[in-house]
């Protein structure tokens, strides 16, 4: 079930609030002691994860929702963390990275225990049972929730948390459903755009120094900005690999791309998503643009 934007907190007695977290959706699945972790897109990606993929209630049966956060050197859950661990298969990579990179699953629906299907229960029903189940000595925590949305917002701002999603006590759980029981509300100015090409540094062909974004519409891909501030060093040959095999000879994009970021670009497929972070929105083109990570979670289809 995922969350609608929105552009304030919803006020009430049927409404709770939880904080926004910065990091990678998941659904868990265990069965007879086996976890099977989802990304939203139904990939299996429980090789990634191998610091949470022991179930904490050992064999009893569950489905949880939630997200894996670790934090950044502030101590705030950042997904440009995540972004070197999301994406390994190997276990001997995925167990060294684990203890350089720890990470926490953030459990915040339970849709599924003992066998019992309880996504047609509210919310407020589910929270309780989820509470029961005594998760916080574990690598599962389960986060807080809040009745003062207007509170939780300031606090999340000052503090320099993504921001704040709320949730409607009676609500049922839909899977794959946008949901207007959900509504979330970010500080931070970031969006997930869609790379139609890519530039290479200054004096060279052949290294990747900013991407072309765009923004999927009805009218196709429209061009939104280059993007080079964040990618350097082991991130920029992360993404020339990325998108070595994805070569156009044309520009994808439905509108045309300003001669001065065309000039010398290399155009790829738009298949691949990316995280950016801009000052301000409204905009046709991004100001001030800074790449974030590479959406393995996301398609355009989902940014449409």
């Amino acid at each position: 079930m995922l969350a609608t934007h929105t552009d304030h907190v919803p006020v009430g007695e049927g409404w709770h609030h939880e904080v926004k977290w910065d990091g990678v959706r998941v659904l868990v699945d265990v069965v007879d002691g086996r976890t099977r972790m989802l990304s939203r897109n139904g990939n299996v990606v429980t090789a990634a994860w191998p610091d949470l993929a022991e179930p904490p209630l050992g064999e009893r049966d569950l489905l949880v929702d939630g997200e894996v956060i670790a934090l950044n050197d502030r101590g705030i859950p950042d997904f440009r963390v995540l972004q070197h661990r999301m994406h390994v298969r190997k276990a001997s990579d995925a167990t060294r990275l684990a203890e350089q990179i720890p990470a926490t699953l953030m459990v915040f629906d339970l849709l599924r225990l003992d066998g019992e299907d309880l996504t047609g229960r509210p919310l407020a029903e589910r929270r309780r049972l989820l509470e029961g189940l005594e998760l916080s000595e574990t690598r599962w925590q389960v986060p807080a929730v809040y009745d003062d949305g207007q509170m939780l917002w300031d606090a999340t701002g000052q503090q320099g948390l993504e921001g704040v999603v709320s949730k409607r006590l009676t609500s049922r759980y839909r899977f794959d459903t946008r949901s207007k029981d959900w509504l979330k509300r970010a500080h931070r100015h970031r969006g997930s755009f869609v790379v139609g090409g890519w530039r290479p540094q200054v004096g060279t062909s052949d290294r990747l120094a900013a991407l072309l974004v765009g923004e999927p519409t009805a009218e196709g891909l429209l061009y939104r900005g280059r993007v080079g501030s964040g990618i350097t060093g082991a991130t920029a040959r992360m993404l020339q690999e990325r998108l070595a095999p994805l070569h156009l000879a044309a520009s994808p994009f439905a509108d045309e791309v300003p001669r001065v970021d065309a000039l010398g670009t290399t155009w790829v497929e738009p298949v691949v998503v990316v995280d950016i972070d801009t000052h301000g929105l409204g905009y046709d083109r991004l100001r001030q643009p800074s790449f974030q990570g590479v959406r393995t979670d996301l398609t355009p289809e989902d940014l449409s």
